[in-house]
């Protein structure tokens, strides 16, 4: 698969996917939102990738943000469409993917950069990035989940000061928010989601993916998040990976997960 706007690198059950657009410091626009589905997709459907890790190329930006010269004479309908249509592809399509996605921010995150890294099961940050909302001093609001995922990570009180003001953060202020979990040296990126990675990768990716599904049912508002839990605890019991990972246990060695 040729790719225009991405970097997609494969080693060792890792997927590592950059977005590459140092010119426009990685700004999001429809090809590039189009690329990551399919590229996500296409990962998703390979067995042997156990983690995907999400960044920028560079070292100045994970995604600064939209391409705003795409939509900046759209109508009301047009804007609409653009927010449900990103959502559906992209922003909503890597929340329940099965398969865990770091979201690893390596510089500026802001508008559709900082909602792309929210989309992701969880966040680290290096110690230079910088994000934020900045959607309101354009006369708009986030459009691809920012004012939801945002308050369910920090809290409302915090959403709506990040939004209504349209400033930005440091990492640590990040980290302190619970926006990301780890904060390290820029240098030390790439090793810090190698360890996740692999920390990941000795669990069953079953189990990993009812656990997403299960987590995730607790922020949808017409799912019961208890109810969806037990279903998938109780599959779980069904899956070659619940024998190999309890008889492992019992027998005092380390599970080979297939």
């Amino acid at each position: 698969m040729a790719l225009e706007n991405l970097i997609l690198e494969q080693a060792e059950g890792i997927a590592t996917i950059f977005i590459n657009r140092p010119e426009k410091l990685n700004a999001l626009n429809k090809v590039t939102i189009q690329e990551l589905h399919d590229t996500l997709q296409l990962v998703e459907n390979n067995p042997e990738i156990r983690v995907i890790i999400l960044t920028g190329s560079g070292q100045k930006a994970f995604v600064a943000g939209a391409d705003i010269a795409e939509f900046a004479y759209f109508s009301a309908e047009e804007g609409a469409a653009l927010a449900s249509e990103g959502q559906r592809i992209l922003f909503d399509f890597i929340e329940n993917l099965k398969t865990p996605v770091i979201a690893a921010i390596n510089g500026f995150a802001l508008g559709g950069g900082l909602e792309l890294a929210m989309a992701c099961h969880f966040k680290i940050a290096s110690d230079n990035a910088k994000m934020g909302l900045p959607e309101t001093s354009l006369g708009v609001i986030p459009g691809y989940g920012g004012t939801q995922r945002l308050s369910q990570l920090v809290g409302k009180g915090r959403a709506m000061e990040m939004i209504l003001t349209a400033g930005m953060i440091d990492a640590e202020t990040a980290k302190n928010y619970g926006l990301v979990n780890h904060v390290v040296p820029q240098v030390d990126l790439v090793a810090t989601y190698t360890t996740l990675a692999h920390k990941i990768m000795k669990n069953s990716p079953v189990a990993i993916g009812k656990a997403i599904e299960a987590v995730n049912a607790n922020f949808k508002t017409d799912v019961n998040g208890f109810d969806v839990e037990i279903r998938n605890f109780g599959s779980c019991f069904a899956t070659e990976d619940f024998k190999e990972g309890t008889t492992a246990f019992l027998e005092k060695r380390k599970a080979n997960f297939k």
